[in-house]
């Protein structure tokens, strides 16, 4: 488990993410996922290379978990769909907490929610939704990478 703390301020008037080390890694994992190569590296967050193992040959995904500042200890829930609307129920259904990085554009990053894969013949664990959110760089404390993975149908 890859778990990085940052102290943080949702309240940053200023909008500042200098020295942000989520923003770091989120840019890293950007970078990485548009430019998917099979190599594998230590395995950390930050790895300079996508990779996933002998089962996987190309991985197109990091996934990863947020944490946010007020969210004491729990993964940060989403939506796996435009129209649900709440997560915020214990057990909720159509609700993921694995995301993946779509953009980041100063202290804003727009993540797209994972689901997890119904398919049982399928080896990748997560599809693609069109569930996408963004989200202020300052208010996410820790973030977790899953095991790299390919999702289908990302768009580049």
């Amino acid at each position: 488990m890859n778990n990085y703390n940052n102290s943080c301020s949702c309240n940053n008037s200023n909008n500042e993410c200098e020295n942000n080390c989520i923003q770091e890694i989120l840019q890293v994992i950007n970078v990485l996922q548009n430019n998917a190569c099979p190599e594998n590296c230590l395995n950390s967050c930050d790895r300079p290379a996508l990779g996933g193992g002998g089962n996987c040959v190309v991985c197109n995904t990091r996934p990863i978990m947020l944490y946010t500042c007020s969210g004491n200890g729990s993964p940060w829930t989403m939506p796996t769909t435009r129209t649900n609307t709440d997560c915020t129920s214990e057990g909720a259904s159509g609700c993921s907490n694995v995301f993946r990085v779509e953009k980041v554009d100063g202290c804003c990053c727009t993540f797209r929610v994972l689901a997890p894969n119904t398919d049982d013949t399928s080896v990748y664990p997560y599809v693609a939704t069109d569930s996408i959110f963004t989200m202020n760089i300052n208010c996410i404390c820790s973030i977790r990478c899953l095991n790299d993975t390919y999702v289908e149908c990302i768009c580049g």
